[in-house]
């Protein structure tokens, strides 16, 4: 329900407690929502909490607090029940309130400042520079980002960064490959090049090759290859994010640590910490201390770091940028760094808290044409690329369909599904209930000139008698959308973007079924009225939640 609601409730049972128990705070109240709809709209626990303290029996103390509550045109009913739970069941006029708010509040509607302003850094997507981003990269691309218009939504500075992996053994076999084949190119294709064993295939390597080859480069020159390939492909794939609608606040370069000598500085700090040891020409880090299964490897016999090292230092710059909360959002096949990275941080007793980072980690996708898997992109050679999916079914459908599960759960894109103009397919679903509404305005304004608005006027549409919102299908939507403020909170507070994509699905679900059932544009004026800021208010909150996943929002369809 929305906020003025919950403050209105929650100041009401503020003054019964004054009058109940002087003295006792009102930071105690807490309005739930009861997991069953018979039992009332809230639910409050406070005379549970205060019985022992004021050694009253709490069901005695839950009528005397219901009894001092003062008279409010919005409570319907208030009942104890169970061992003295207060359960607050709110009159309509309540829920046709939620209207005017929406269509006052507009774009806002849905956002606080519960974070008051907390600084926190999300880094995502975070793909090596070695080939075109995959699905993969897409739906964490789609989960950091709107993760982020949550965080935002609710109060944080939120700063969106993107890591480059620029250094290290996958960065030498990409300038290897890609020297193989700028060598093939020049000896004529029949003539054999040596292949690095874990190299890279696929034609985007063919095409660095040529462009290389092109502009005079030394294909004996491997730093030379190895910038531009790196650059060329940094260059494509944020073409493909920008594509998405993906922006980035700040590109941090993995390689930038070893040139700034933070590397090195971590290791040694560590050392001085006692976390070290060496072991058959390694030096090991004591994660076991920190609840690891076994101590790690940091720096390899050959005098390479593995590849937590520079991670365990990339946090420590985190940290010292001034960002106390960090998310990161990956792979599942990070799974093992989360331990080591804190453990590393742990190690370095620098007052960096035993949960820092946060992560969210997300498995693969499984990609669906006619039934079946598509594996391969040719141009890749060897994944499905994200810009294979946004050229196919367009961003909207992919950004949707990727942040409409649970980040931990195993997702299958269907891409017949996506490009399908059905109620099965859920972003063409919300979408078309926003399109409807756009209609029904506008057949409003066409068949009642005289008291129609404009868009930048609909706010009074909700200045509107809305007491005619009496029916089943109308309180239920009016409920629905005083959910959406609570749904954002939550899916910030538990770093779930899917809420909001079953938000929105559930709330164009019962909009199309209201669609379906009763008309508009009635002859009777406050009838007409009340449902057309109802479904205007419809409108903006889909608009909103929309918004909060990247997803565009169509006037018409």
């Amino acid at each position: 329900m929305s906020a003025e609601i919950k403050s209105h409730l929650t100041d009401l049972l503020a003054h019964a407690l004054a009058a109940v128990a002087p003295g006792e705070s009102a930071s105690l109240i807490a309005l739930e929502r009861p997991k069953q709809a018979q039992h009332g709209d809230f639910s409050c626990a406070l005379a549970m909490q205060l019985a022992k303290r004021l050694k009253r029996n709490p069901r005695e103390l839950a009528q005397g607090l219901i009894a001092s509550l003062p008279a409010s045109d919005w409570i319907e009913a208030a009942e104890v029940a169970g061992a003295g739970f207060i359960n607050l069941r709110l009159r309509p006029a309540a829920r046709q309130h939620v209207a005017s708010t929406v269509l006052r509040e507009a774009g806002a509607f849905g956002r606080s400042d519960r974070a008051s302003g907390e600084a926190v850094l999300v880094e995502f997507v975070s793909a090596n520079p070695t080939g075109p981003l995959h699905v993969g990269h897409g739906r964490q691309g789609a989960l950091g980002d709107s993760l982020c218009a949550l965080l935002e939504a609710t109060g944080h500075r939120v700063t969106r960064e993107f890591y480059y992996n620029d250094a290290g053994a996958q960065i030498r076999n990409l300038a290897l490959s890609v020297q193989a084949r700028a060598r093939q190119r020049l000896g004529g294709m029949g003539e054999a090049a040596e292949f690095p064993a874990d190299g890279y295939h696929g034609e985007y390597i063919v095409e660095l090759a040529e462009a290389y080859s092109a502009q005079q480069g030394d294909v004996d020159d491997l730093e030379g290859i190895r910038r531009f390939a790196v650059a060329a492909l940094r260059k494509e794939q944020d073409a493909d994010l920008q594509a998405f609608g993906i922006r980035f606040d700040n590109y941090y370069l993995e390689s930038s640590l070893y040139e700034d000598g933070r590397v090195e500085n971590t290791v040694s700090a560590l050392a001085r910490a006692g976390m070290t040891y060496e072991r058959d020409g390694a030096l090991w880090l004591k994660t076991t201390e920190f609840g690891d299964d076994k101590d790690r490897v940091m720096r390899k016999s050959d005098g390479s770091y593995t590849y937590f090292v520079p991670d365990v230092a990339y946090h420590v710059t985190k940290w010292q940028r001034g960002f106390k909360r960090a998310i990161n959002v990956q792979g599942s096949d990070h799974h093992g760094t989360v331990s080591r990275v804190r453990a590393g941080l742990q190690a370095l007793n620098a007052g960096i808290p035993p949960g820092y980072p946060d992560y969210v980690l997300h498995k693969m996708v499984t990609v669906l044409r006619g039934g079946e898997e598509v594996k391969i992109s040719k141009r890749a050679g060897s994944y499905v690329t994200l810009r294979d999916l946004i050229d196919e079914v367009g961003r909207d459908a992919t950004r949707f369909f990727l942040v409409s599960r649970k980040a931990d759960s195993e997702f299958v894109f269907d891409v017949d599904l996506a490009k399908s103009q059905s109620e099965e397919n859920p972003v063409y679903y919300v979408q078309y209930a926003h399109a409807r509404v756009c209609s029904v305005l506008e057949q409003w304004r066409q068949k009642y000139p005289d008291e129609s608005l404009q868009d930048r006027d609909i706010a009074r549409l909700g200045e509107s008698d809305l007491s005619p919102l009496l029916g089943a299908r109308e309180l239920a939507l009016l409920g629905r959308l005083g959910d959406f403020p609570e749904a954002v909170v939550d899916a910030a507070r538990e770093l779930a973007p899917h809420q909001i994509a079953y938000y929105v699905r559930e709330l164009a679900g019962e909009f199309h079924s209201y669609y379906n059932s009763e008309r508009f544009l009635v002859p009777e004026a406050p009838v007409r009225l009340a449902r057309l800021a109802l479904a205007a208010a419809v409108r903006q909150v889909l608009r909103n939640g929309l918004a909060l996943l990247g997803v565009s929002a169509p006037e018409k369809m």
